[in-house]
């Protein structure tokens, strides 16, 4: 079933963006490559047609996407993060002692010569 929904996924994305494209923009985009279509679409020409065009193939996109997540999820019943392995880390454990041990001590200056 999944694999079903992820097929139309990749097509639905690709007539999604192709429709996106087609749309007239302030820079009219790839609709000027079409031709005219004003004949074949009405007086507002394809503006009116794409918009309810891509509206469409966006909505099932998106029913498709919520679709494929919950077959997905349903089939795995398991997460990703439970595959995560814990690794133990390479640094060896510093060895506890008993005491702390004590600094040495300073040596003593040695003493001033006597003078007669």
């Amino acid at each position: 079933m999944t694999g079903t929904l992820l097929v139309l996924q990749f097509i639905l994305a690709a007539v999604l963006t192709i429709a996106i494209l087609l749309q007239k923009s302030s820079s009219i985009g790839l609709g000027a490559y079409s031709g005219s279509n004003e004949s074949l679409f009405g007086a507002k020409g394809p503006a009116g047609f794409m918009a309810k065009f891509t509206f469409i193939v966006g909505f099932i996109f998106l029913i498709n996407t919520l679709a494929l997540g919950y077959f997905y999820n349903q089939e795995k019943k398991v997460s990703i993060a439970e595959d995560i392995k814990v690794v133990k880390p390479l640094i060896p454990a510093v060895p506890k002692t008993a005491e702390i041990p004590k600094a040495p001590k300073a040596p003593k200056a040695p003493s001033a010569p006597k003078t007669k």
